[in-house]
């Protein structure tokens, strides 16, 4: 089986985020990065299926060379190859197309990816590259088998579960408990330096948007303690500060 998983070179959760140049631009120094953690999901699951059926694991990134330390992560935790699109990753559209122009080419049997990145929370690139390649695309999955040439899966809907049989090839946008994370051993850091790590150009495209600016979100107000027995004072503010009766 050939599967592309494709990942995201994102901030720590933990990360301090600040915006230079009149904030417009994204302040990276200091900043942790680590491979999505929807993207971890999908590469788990496919570190798993590649182990049951054989065939070649490849990870794909599209981004700077920044991005090179996550992409040789994903090879510790079990990818056979990995590929860099050298671009700035600017909108969903842009990636997806990169990431579609790259299948094309690859002829995957299975496309893995989260369901969405924890930076721009966007959830769009997996239905637009299904959308690109004419394959079906589903998320959010939860629970992906194969058997023979059809995917056997399970998603979250609104009220419920939604169970599904898809022919391969399709794309899925992971989601917990899909598979457990995988930490890297010794053996794998060691032998990812050694796996290829291709950089390829990226095909022309055109931009669809272009970030004008940066806002973080406004500081929290103080915090104002009633005594339990002062509900008259506590239905006074709720009333005429925070206005929610």
């Amino acid at each position: 089986m050939n599967i592309l998983v494709c990942i995201t070179h994102v901030p720590d959760t933990t990360s301090r985020i600040q915006f230079t140049d009149n904030n417009t631009k994204f302040d990276k120094s200091g900043v942790q990065f680590i491979i999505g953690p929807y993207d971890d999901y999908a590469l788990a699951r496919a570190v798993e299926l590649r182990d049951q059926s054989g065939g070649k694991l490849t990870v794909l990134n599209v981004g700077e060379a920044e991005t090179e330390p996550t992409l040789r992560k994903a090879l510790a935790i079990g990818a056979d190859e990995a590929v860099r699109i050298n671009a700035d990753p600017v909108d969903s559209l842009f990636v997806a197309r990169q990431i579609a122009h790259h299948a094309k080419e690859g002829a995957y049997d299975l496309i893995l990816m989260g369901r969405e990145s924890i930076d721009f929370n966007g959830g769009m690139v997996h239905g637009m590259v299904g959308e690109l390649l004419g394959m079906p695309s589903i998320s959010p999955v939860m629970k992906l088998d194969i058997e023979g040439d059809k995917a056997v899966l399970s998603r979250e809907i609104e009220g419920g579960k939604e169970f599904l049989e898809v022919n391969l090839p399709f794309i899925a946008g992971c989601q917990e408990p899909i598979a457990e994370w995988k930490i890297p051993n010794m053996r794998g850091i060691m032998s990812a330096r050694t796996k290829p790590l291709n950089v390829i150009e990226p095909k022309e495209a055109e931009k669809a948007a272009e970030v004008k600016a940066y806002a973080l979100p406004p500081a929290k107000g103080e915090v104002k303690l009633i005594e339990k027995e002062n509900v008259e004072e506590l239905v006074r503010l709720l009333n005429t500060e925070a206005k929610v009766l």
